[in-house]
C-alpha cells in the first residue's frame, strides 16, 4: 500500500512540473535568457509560461493577470502581430549588483521601449514584473546615488 502511494505522489509531482502542451519549461541561468522567455511567451499569448519566469508575489501576478486581460481583449490582428513579432534590446543590459539586473526591450510590432528588473535567485534569474509599472522613467541612472550631504 505504501508503494502505491509512493508511485502516486511520484505522479502528481513529475504532472505538476509539467507544462500545458507536455513540455517542461527551462530555468533561466542569465539575466538575458529570463528576459527573453517571459517577453517572448508573453507575445506569444503563453500567460501560464510567462508566470513561470516571473516572481511569485501578488503584486507580479495580478499585473500578469492585467496584462493577460489586456491581450485577450485585442483583436487577432494584433495578437498576431505580437506573436509575429521579435525582441529587441536597444541598449545594454544594466546590473545594479551581482543579483539584479535592468533591461530595456521592445518588440518589432509595438516598437515601443519598456523596462523589466531581472532578480537571481535560488531557482535561477526571474522577472519582477512590478518595476515595469512602478519605476519613474524609463531610464536607467548612469551612476550610482551616492549621498552628497556632509
Amino acid at each position: 500500500m505504501q508503494k502505491i502511494w509512493i508511485a502516486l505522489a511520484a505522479v502528481v509531482v513529475f504532472s505538476a512540473c509539467k507544462q500545458k502542451g507536455g513540455s517542461t519549461v527551462s530555468r533561466s541561468d542569465n539575466k538575458i535568457d529570463a528576459a527573453r522567455n517571459f517577453i517572448r511567451a508573453a507575445l506569444d499569448g503563453k500567460f501560464d509560461e510567462a508566470k513561470s519566469y516571473m516572481l511569485q508575489d501578488s503584486v507580479n501576478l495580478n499585473f500578469l493577470d492585467v496584462a493577460q486581460r489586456s491581450y485577450e481583449r485585442s483583436t487577432q490582428e494584433v495578437k498576431d502581430g505580437y506573436r509575429a513579432s521579435s525582441i529587441r534590446f536597444p541598449g545594454d543590459l544594466a546590473d545594479l549588483n551581482d543579483s539584479t539586473a535592468i533591461v530595456i526591450y521592445a518588440n518589432s510590432y509595438k516598437n515601443d521601449p519598456d523596462t523589466l528588473r531581472l532578480v537571481k535567485t535560488t531557482a535561477g534569474w526571474l522577472v519582477d514584473l512590478k518595476y515595469l509599472y512602478q519605476h519613474d522613467q524609463d531610464s536607467i541612472p548612469s551612476q550610482p546615488q551616492t549621498d552628497t550631504a556632509k
